[in-house]
């Protein structure tokens, strides 16, 4: 029993073991996965992620400092974030892949993963990307797209 309790303990605390499974269904339009530590820290680790697979991050979106700076001329008052941003990004190969399957895809690139921690929720950065639906015969390069945003998720929440 106790050492069930300690599993249970570890599984609850441990930032990796958060990050498997994305806290959305599956099938979901937009997967988002949770992660504890440190907004910088997960950030620098998602642009290793990046660029450790020979892909060039060729943008970064201030989310959050965009809302803040524009608050009080749109009257957007509440607070949504402590922290977001999106990183931009395009792998070649998915990109010509897509364009195969047909030519209107590469309206899909660059592919985006969002990392952001909620206003007075500093304790967990979470890492969101939207699932591709694409033109044409497409499942095959669906799927390597999902599979190549997780993993650079996970990696990042490792």
């Amino acid at each position: 029993m106790r050492r069930l309790i300690l599993i249970l303990l570890f599984a609850t605390l441990s930032p990796s073991l958060q990050a498997e499974n994305p806290l959305t269904p599956a099938d979901s339009p937009i997967l988002i996965y949770q992660g504890g530590g440190d907004y910088e820290e997960i950030k620098s680790n998602l642009e290793e992620a990046i660029t450790g697979r020979g892909i060039v991050v060729t943008n970064t979106l201030h989310i959050s400092r965009m809302l803040e700076r524009t608050a009080s001329d749109t009257g957007l008052s509440t607070k949504i974030y402590a922290q977001a941003e999106s990183l931009e990004f395009c792998s070649i190969l998915l990109s010509y892949k897509m364009s195969l399957a047909h030519p209107a895809n590469m309206a899909t690139c660059p592919l985006t993963i969002s990392i952001y921690q909620k206003a007075g929720d500093e304790a967990h950065t979470y890492l969101a990307f939207r699932r591709p639906r694409l033109l044409g015969k497409s499942a095959d390069v669906e799927k390597a797209i999902t599979r190549l945003l997780g993993g650079i998720v996970e990696e990042a929440l490792e």
